[in-house]
Formats: C-alpha cells, sequence, structure tokens
C-alpha cells in the first residue's frame, strides 16, 4: 500500500540495542534467578542436610534431656548450639544464593539501570493501551504459564506427601524420620526449582523473541543510522583507523614473500617483489621509521635479502604505494639490483644485509606519489 508504514524488518543494529537497553528493552526475566538461587540452595542443603540434621537431631535430645532439671547453664548451652547451627547454614545458603543469582543476572545482559524507563510516560495511562496489554498476547502467556507452574508444583507436593505417610503417626523410629523427612524436603525443593528452571527458560526465550520484535528497525532507519554514522568525526576516525591497521597488517604478511628490501640504511625500508608473468616488479611493503624497523625485522628472520641502496630507496619510497608497479625511470637500477640479488641467491648467500651493486650514479627524477582520494558520494 503507498499510504502504507515501512515495516520493520531488519535486526537492531549496536546502536539501536544500546538505545533500547537504556530505555528497559532488555530479554530478561527475574524468575531465572529466582529458581537458580532455589536450586542452588537445594544442592547446599545437599551437602548440609547431613550436618543439619544431626545438630538438630543433637539439640533436640539435649533439650529433653534437660527439661528435667533446666538451668541456666544448660539453657546458654542450648542457645548458642542453635544459633552456631542456623548461622553456618544462613551464611552457607546466603552465598549460594548471591553467586547463583548474581551469575544469573549477568547471563541475561548484566546489572543496568534503565535511566529512560523511570522517567513517567503518560501514554502508559492510556485506557486502550492498557486493554491491550491486560488482553494481549503477553498476558495470555503469564496465564498459560500460571498454569502451568501451578499444575506441577501440586502434582510435585502431592507426591512428597504420598512418600512421607509412612513416617506419620509413629510407624517409623524418630531418627529414621526425621532423616527421611530432611531428604523428602530437599527432594521437594530441588524439583520444584527444576521444574521453576524450565518455565523460566522458556519465559527467557519468549522474552528474547518479544524484544527482537520490539527492537526491529525499518530500512530507512538502517539507512538514515548508517549516514549519521559515517558523518561522525570520531567515527570516521575509528573507521580509518581500522582500514590502515588491516592495511599495514596486509602489507608485513607480504614481506616474507618479497625478492629483496631496499634500505636507507636505518630511516626507510622499500621490500619488491618481481613475478616474470607480471613484467615489472611491484612495492609489496614500504615505510619509514618504526615501520621501517618492523620490515627489516620480518626480511631478517625470513632470510630476505636485504640491499643497503639510498638513494634508490628513498626514490622507490617517494614515488610508489603499497601494491604500485615501480616507475619506468627506475627500472634499470631496480634491475641491477635483482640480478644481484638472484646471483646470491645461486651461491647461497642472499639472506642478510649487502651493498648495493650499483656504481653511484644518479637517478633520473621520478614524480613523487599521490594518494587517490576516494571522491564524496553524490547525495
Amino acid at each position: 500500500m503507498a499510504g502504507g508504514s515501512e515495516e520493520k524488518t531488519e535486526k537492531a543494529t549496536p546502536k539501536k540495542l544500546k538505545q533500547s537497553r537504556k530505555e528497559g528493552q532488555v530479554a530478561r526475566t527475574p524468575e531465572l534467578g529466582a529458581w537458580a538461587s532455589m536450586l542452588g540452595v537445594a544442592m547446599a542443603m545437599d551437602l548440609l542436610v547431613g550436618h543439619a540434621t544431626d545438630a538438630f537431631r543433637e539439640l533436640l535430645v539435649t533439650s529433653l534431656r534437660t527439661t528435667a532439671t533446666p538451668t541456666e547453664h544448660h539453657a546458654l548451652e542450648l542457645l548458642g548450639r542453635g544459633t552456631h547451627t542456623a548461622l553456618v547454614l544462613s551464611v552457607g545458603l546466603g552465598a549460594m544464593v548471591l553467586v547463583v543469582g548474581g551469575v544469573a543476572a549477568i547471563g541475561q545482559g548484566g546489572f543496568f539501570v534503565a535511566t529512560k524507563a523511570l522517567k513517567p510516560k503518560w501514554s502508559r495511562l492510556n485506557p486502550l493501551a492498557g486493554a491491550k496489554r491486560l488482553f494481549g498476547p503477553h498476558a495470555l502467556w503469564e496465564g498459560a504459564k500460571i498454569l502451568a507452574k501451578s499444575t506441577v508444583l501440586g502434582l510435585l507436593v502431592w507426591r512428597a506427601v504420598v512418600d512421607l505417610m509412612p513416617t506419620v503417626g509413629g510407624l517409623m523410629p524418630i531418627d529414621a524420620a526425621v532423616q527421611q523427612a530432611g531428604a523428602a524436603a530437599v527432594g521437594l525443593m530441588r524439583n520444584i526449582a527444576l521444574a521453576g528452571l524450565a518455565a523460566a527458560a522458556a519465559d527467557y526465550a519468549m522474552a528474547r523473541r518479544r524484544t527482537g520484535k520490539q527492537t526491529r528497525m525499518t530500512k530507512k532507519e538502517v539507512r538514515e543510522e548508517h549516514k549519521q554514522a559515517e558523518g561522525d568525526p570520531h567515527m570516521k576516525g575509528a573507521i580509518r583507523s581500522r582500514q590502515l591497521a588491516a592495511a599495514r597488517s596486509r602489507m608485513m604478511a607480504a614481506v616474507p614473500e618479497a625478492d629483496v628490501v631496499l634500505v636507507n640504511p636505518t630511516h626507510v625500508a622499500v621490500a619488491l617483489r618481481y613475478e616474470p608473468s607480471k613484467g615489472t616488479p611491484r612495492v609489496v611493503a614500504k615505510g619509514a621509521g618504526a615501520v621501517a624497523g618492523k620490515i627489516r625485522e620480518l626480511a631478517e628472520a625470513n632470510r630476505v635479502s636485504m640491499v643497503e641502496d639510498v638513494p634508490l630507496a628513498r626514490a622507490l619510497h617517494a614515488s610508489c604505494e603499497v601494491g604500485q608497479e615501480i616507475p619506468p625511470q627506475l627500472y634499470h637500477a631496480v634491475a641491477q639490483v635483482l640480478a644481484f640479488v638472484l646471483s646470491l641467491r645461486a651461491a647461497g648467500a642472499a639472506s642478510g644485509k649487502h651493498r648495493s651493486p650499483r656504481l653511484a650514479e644518479t637517478l633520473p627524477d621520478v614524480p613523487r606519489s599521490r594518494r587517490r582520494r576516494r571522491a564524496p558520494a553524490s547525495a
């Protein structure tokens, strides 16, 4: 339809995701941390239940023995034992809850404060929008989730009660009854936590799907964002830096394949490669200062011949860009150097630094290279 709005079919860009995060549009479910913490407590209880059961049983037996002749000393002893047992359990379980809850929060995108979500939005008071939220797909999902969790919880509790029936009415010794009751309680907690985790995982998947739809962009929005990013000087600088780093990395990777590196002797380095099929030697790497030092290091490490020729190295560095063929004015000088390198290679003495075979002849004038600048895109 000509008058219809453009559909949001594109995935959110990193900038859009960052903005959505500030607005609180992040896929997360608070239930995941709660159920994970409960499972952690159940696992910790599995380890501590033996200690706790023994401690409480001893505390119970001691209290029953001292009821006949209660004294202040007995009361303080019981209080100390009870406090120690409670502290051990509380600290252990509290640490487990903190660790597991923190890991669950980080796994869902970390800790953040949605500053824009704290600002009041009068659109939320719109009764039509409220009705959509009340009877929309999200509300239906929440209702189905509550129904499923209630059903599973009822079944798990019923099963645990059935398993505990033999302990009722004095049919079992008190020690065995306490031990079985503790194990049943821990098992029930673990099963409930596992069921809750399954529900929370499904809820998290739905939250990701819902957030993905809410943060989608139209093709026009993506194009506008790219235009803004290209106009940002900081973004331009970052892109240019990445491009230069990638080009330098490719250039350095070509040094081991060079036939000769002309040096000056420490300030400039130019690596040449000659392929007979292409006819003319090409500059595969060049640099001054630290870059020249890196080229020399790579040449030495890969046994590439280095020839010290100050005027030729300077002329090539000034007149050629990486990937370009050498200018015709320097054909004769470069041919002398390549012939010298080939003779060294035939004698098995190509690696290392060598003096130039050329005589002290003056090189012809060569125009300095001009880097091509990309024309600005037309609006």
